[in-house]
C-alpha cells in the first residue's frame, strides 16, 4: 500500500513537470515567433537572436550549423497571395460580437496587432470595434482599408513612421497611424534603416539608463526617506520644547510659596497669578528634594528646552535642506540619458558622502556640456544637467544673463544668455517653458517659474550643489510642451 502511494506520487511529480516543460515550451514557442538569424550562402545558421532547441521545440529548432527552415505556415489567407479573397472576407466580416481587430489577427497573416487596430479604427471609428457596431458602409470601408494596404504593400509604397509617447519610441510602421489621436506622435522618416537605427538607439539608450540609475536612485531614495524621518521627529522634539514656560511657571510659583512648604511635599497646590482670576493648579513634586530644589529642578528644565529649541530649529532646518537637496538629485537621474551623466551624478553623491568613493583608480572628469538650445529670437539658452553643472552655470554666466527656475519645484537651472541685449517676452516664455519641462513639473500646466537677472543669484556658503538664494525676481506660469522643447533643441 505504501509502494503504491509512492508510486502515485512519482507519477503525479512526472505529470507535473511534463506539463511544466510543455507551458515553458509553449511560452518559449511565443517569445520566438519573430526570429533574427544570420544566414551563410549555403542557408545555415550562423547565429541567431534566440536559440531554439528540440527541448524547446521538436519540429523547427533554430541553433548555429542548422539548415534554416522557414515556419509552418498558418491557415490563414495572405494579402500578397490571396488578395481577392482576403478582401472579399473582409466585405463579408465576421459575427456580429467579434472584435475587428481580434478577428482580422485571426484570419489574415502577416498583420501586426497594431495594423489590425488602425484597420478597425478607420473603418469604425474606434480600436475595439465590433462587426455588430459597424454598418454596411463601414464594413465596405474595411474591405477598401485591406485592397488599399494590399496594394501598397505590392507596389512598394511604404512610409517609414516611427511613434513617440511622452518623448519615448514605442512602436514603428510602414504606413500613418492615426488611432492613437493627440497622446502618440506620429512621425516619418526617410527610409527604414534610419529609422531602426532611431529606433533601437533609443530604446538602448533607455535600458541602459535603467540600469545606470537603479543603484544611484536607490541611493538617493533611501537617504532621502532617511533624512524625511530624521525631520520628523526633531520636528517632534521641537514641538516638545513649545511646552518649556510651563516648567518656568511651576518653578515661579514654587518659589512664590516657599512660605508654605514644609518639604516632602508631592504635590503643591498654588493659585496661578499669571491668569486672571487666579485659578488653583497642582504642581507636581519631587518629595526626595526640598522645595528650593523642586524649583531649581523646573528652572533648569526650561533653560534646558529653551537651549534645546535653537538647536533643534537648526538641525530641522538642515535636515530639511538634505531632503530637498537629494530630491533635486532624484529630478536629475529622472532626466540623465547618457553614461556621462550617471558617471556625473555618481561622483555627486560620492563627494556628498551619500556613496562609498572608489578604492580603484581615480576616474578622470571630462567636459560635461550642458544641453543647449536656441529662442525663436536667437538668444542661447543653457540647461543644467546635474546639480554640479548648475552651480557651475550660475556661477560662469554674465551678470546680465537671466537665471530661470521652477518655483519650489525641484529642476535644471537655466541661463538665458542675452550678451548684454534685452530679450523678448517670447524669448523669456521659451526659456521659462524650458525650465518647467526639465523639472519635477515636466506633466504638469501653469507652472510657477522665477527668474531675475544672474546677478541677484547667490550660493549659500556651505550650500549643497545646486541650491542658491534670489531675489527680485519676476514670476511666469507656463506650460511644459515637448515638441517646443525638440524645436528650440540646438545641440
Amino acid at each position: 500500500m505504501a509502494w503504491l502511494i509512492t508510486r502515485k506520487g512519482v507519477k503525479k511529480t512526472r505529470r507535473k513537470k511534463q506539463n511544466r516543460i510543455r507551458a515553458q515550451s509553449r511560452a518559449q514557442a511565443r517569445r520566438t515567433r519573430g526570429v533574427l538569424a544570420l544566414l551563410d550562402a549555403q542557408g545555415r545558421i550562423v547565429e541567431c537572436l534566440r536559440r531554439v532547441d528540440a527541448d524547446l521545440s521538436a519540429a523547427r529548432q533554430l541553433l548555429p550549423g542548422l539548415f534554416y527552415r522557414l515556419p509552418t505556415p498558418l491557415d490563414k489567407l495572405s494579402l500578397l497571395t490571396q488578395e481577392d479573397d482576403s478582401i472579399a472576407l473582409a466585405r463579408r466580416g465576421g459575427e456580429e460580437e467579434a472584435a475587428v481587430d481580434k478577428w482580422v489577427l485571426d484570419h489574415y497573416t502577416a498583420i501586426s496587432p497594431l495594423i489590425a487596430r488602425e484597420l478597425a479604427f478607420r473603418a469604425g471609428g474606434a480600436t475595439d470595434v465590433r462587426f455588430g457596431a459597424m454598418n454596411g458602409a463601414q464594413r465596405e470601408t474595411l474591405a477598401q482599408e485591406f485592397a488599399d494596404t494590399a496594394s501598397a504593400i505590392k507596389e512598394d509604397r511604404y512610409t517609414p513612421v516611427i511613434l513617440y509617447r511622452d518623448g519615448k519610441p514605442v512602436d514603428f510602421t510602414y504606413r500613418l497611424i492615426a488611432q492613437y489621436g493627440a497622446e502618440t506622435q506620429v512621425e516619418t522618416r526617410e527610409d527604414f534603416s534610419s529609422l531602426l537605427d532611431e529606433f533601437y538607439d533609443a530604446r538602448e539608450r533607455q535600458e541602459l539608463s535603467a540600469r545606470r540609475g537603479r543603484e544611484l536612485t536607490h541611493a538617493a531614495s533611501v537617504a532621502r526617506d532617511r533624512m524625511a524621518r530624521k525631520a520628523e521627529n526633531l520636528k517632534r522634539d521641537y514641538a516638545a520644547t513649545q511646552k518649556r514656560d510651563e516648567f518656568r511657571l511651576r518653578g515661579d510659583l514654587i518659589t512664590a510659596n516657599l512660605y508654605r512648604m514644609k518639604g516632602g511635599e508631592r504635590v503643591l497646590q498654588a493659585e496661578n497669578y499669571y491668569e486672571d482670576g487666579c485659578p488653583l493648579i497642582d504642581i507636581p513634586l519631587d518629595p526626595l528634594l526640598t522645595p528650593q530644589q523642586n524649583a531649581a529642578k523646573n528652572y533648569k528644565q526650561y533653560n534646558k528646552l529653551k537651549t534645546a529649541e535653537f538647536h533643534l530649529r537648526e538641525q530641522i532646518e538642515k535636515a530639511e535642506n538634505e531632503r530637498a537637496y537629494l530630491e533635486s538629485v532624484l529630478q536629475e537621474l529622472a532626466q540623465a540619458e547618457t553614461e556621462q551623466e550617471f558617471n556625473e551624478i555618481r561622483r555627486e553623491l560620492q563627494e556628498t558622502n551619500y556613496l562609498k568613493k572608489s578604492s580603484g583608480k581615480k576616474e578622470q572628469k571630462r567636459a560635461f556640456a550642458p544641453r543647449t538650445f536656441k529662442t525663436s529670437g536667437g538668444f542661447e539658452v543653457l540647461v543644467g544637467r546635474s546639480n554640479v553643472q548648475n552651480d557651475q552655470l550660475t556661477k560662469k554666466a554674465d551678470k546680465r544673463d537671466y537665471w530661470f527656475h521652477t518655483q519650489h519645484i525641484h529642476g535644471s537651472h537655466v541661463i538665458l544668455r542675452c550678451a548684454g541685449l534685452t530679450p523678448g517676452d517670447e524669448d523669456l516664455r521659451e526659456a521659462a517653458m524650458l525650465a518647467a519641462y526639465f523639472s519635477q513639473a515636466k506633466e504638469s500646466s501653469g507652472v510657477p517659474v522665477d527668474y531675475c537677472p544672474v546677478k541677484f543669484v547667490k550660493k549659500p556658503a556651505g550650500a549643497r550643489p545646486g541650491m542658491v538664494t534670489y531675489d527680485n525676481y519676476r514670476t511666469l506660469y507656463v506650460t511644459p510642451e515637448e515638441g517646443l522643447a525638440k524645436k528650440l533643441s540646438f545641440r
